[in-house]
């Protein structure tokens, strides 16, 4: 896999189709006003955003376990205001999203991750579209342990390589005196199926430890070191399943499933950014790395925003895609397709926090958003 530009970026893998999920709420610390979104927005807005009106009929959509929540969201909302438009939704992995895209199996394939080169040595018509911004959490299962640990990327690559597993080893304590960890055996899971998840997670600890970069690398799959106590699950909702069922876990898991790990009675860490600060992910940290790269994402939607050097930024944030090839089958089709995607990005519709809050996922900075009309525009 090829993908990099300070920016590392994934391709998933997709089970079958639709998932259940209970997916709303709100994320710690998230306070944000649809005035301020629009303040910041028309301050730098270039492009007029407007949804034209589709042709009618069917269009599917498939991919990202993370962007499946947001999809159920997006869907009826869509319907209500065109109801001559069926939007079919289904979830698994950003592999497949990519993949359906290309074999033309769906319109909209969902991605957390952008276009490998192989990808579009396979269908150079395709786009990555960014639609919404997103994140990944670090959950663990510690009965009593109820405190947001300090979790770093090399303390994370030491638990899934093997040399640290215990939750009460130095390693632990050392990032969060004062905690009351049991003596228990860490559970590393990770996705066996391919995943924009793995992609992210892994990106993470390779930025932070050579060693990792070296023997592991990132990637959708990865041949994940032998540990002595590690669970493999599918999608995002496998880990939080598993996560639930196994004490001393730990578990990489999109926070479109923030809600239902929550619930579970799972909690996640504060992860060591890229000067050295211990973040929580709230929507002003996942703003903050955001804002620090809109400027530098380019016209194409591709960049990895993994660790930035971002001052309170949270260091595992994403643009999520869709995939979707310029070339459609007809000129219904087509229209339709733009008059989705238009109508998702739109900082008045689909792009609110009434709808974005759901899932505890980010409005488009205006500078993408623009770049993403255009990108829409080509689809014919």
């Amino acid at each position: 896999m090829t993908r990099k530009l300070r920016a590392k970026v994934l391709v998933p893998a997709l089970a079958g189709a639709a998932m259940t999920i209970a997916a709303a709420g709100s994320m710690a610390g998230a306070t944000t006003s649809a005035h301020d979104v629009h303040t910041s927005r028309e301050a730098s807005r270039h492009v007029e955003l407007r949804v034209q009106p589709p042709a009618g009929g069917t269009i599917s959509e498939a991919g990202s376990s993370l962007l499946y929540p947001m999809w159920n969201v997006w869907a009826p909302a869509y319907e209500t205001a065109y109801p001559s438009v069926t939007l079919q939704t289904a979830a698994g992995g950003s592999g497949k999203g990519i993949s359906y895209a290309i074999n033309g199996t769906v319109q909209i394939g969902a991605s957390d991750a952008y276009l490998s080169s192989s990808d579009l040595q396979q269908d150079p018509a395709l786009e990555n579209i960014p639609l919404a911004i997103s994140t990944q959490e670090v959950f663990y299962h510690l009965t009593g342990v109820t405190a947001h640990l300090r979790l770093s990327g090399k303390l994370l690559a030491e638990i899934y390589q093997g040399k640290v597993t215990k939750w009460n080893a130095p390693a632990v304590r050392s990032l969060n005196p004062g905690a009351k960890l049991p003596d228990i055996p860490i559970v590393a899971l990770h996705r066996s199926d391919g995943s924009g998840d793995t992609f992210l997670f892994t990106t993470y600890l390779s930025d932070s430890t050579s060693v990792w970069a070296k023997k592991v690398g990132y990637n959708t799959s990865v041949t994940w070191p032998k540990a002595p106590h590690e669970l493999g699950e599918t999608g995002n909702s496998g880990m939080v399943a598993g996560c639930k069922a196994t004490p001393g876990c730990i578990a990489y898991i999109g926070i479109s499933y923030q809600t239902q790990a929550l619930g579970d009675g799972l909690t996640y860490g504060r992860l060591k950014d890229g000067v050295g600060q211990y973040v929580m992910p709230t929507q002003k940290t996942i703003a903050n790395e955001a804002a620090g790269f809109a400027a530098k994402t380019p016209k194409t939607g591709a960049i990895s925003m993994i660790d930035g050097k971002i001052r309170t930024g949270y260091p595992i944030i994403n643009y999520e895609y869709a995939i979707v090839s310029k070339k459609q089958p007809s000129a219904n089709v087509a229209k339709t397709v733009r008059s989705v995607l238009e109508w998702v990005i739109d900082p008045t519709d689909g792009n609110t926090p009434s709808y974005l809050s759901q899932v505890n996922f980010r409005p488009l900075p205006a500078k993408v958003a623009d770049n993403s009309y255009t990108q829409i525009q080509a689809i014919k």
